[in-house]
């Protein structure tokens, strides 16, 4: 299935999607809500790591991988 959308409208289309589905099907809801718990106790550990540890300069060992100047 394709929806030939994009931008803003295909954005609106995926939330109607989704909404459509947790109310079509109640085993969805707690699917979508594990998930969407999951994923955020993911982003706050990742942003309280790079808060917590920021990369430095010299912690890049290899600047320029290709070789490019």
């Amino acid at each position: 299935m394709k929806i030939p959308v994009r931008g803003t409208a295909a954005l609106v289309t995926a939330a109607l999607i989704v909404t459509m589905t947790l109310i079509w099907l109640p085993a969805y809801r707690i699917f979508f809500a594990i998930s969407v718990g999951m994923g955020i106790v993911v982003a706050v550990a990742l942003y309280l790591w790079h808060r917590l540890r920021p990369v430095r300069e010299e912690d890049v060992h290899n600047k320029r991988p290709l070789g490019l100047h």
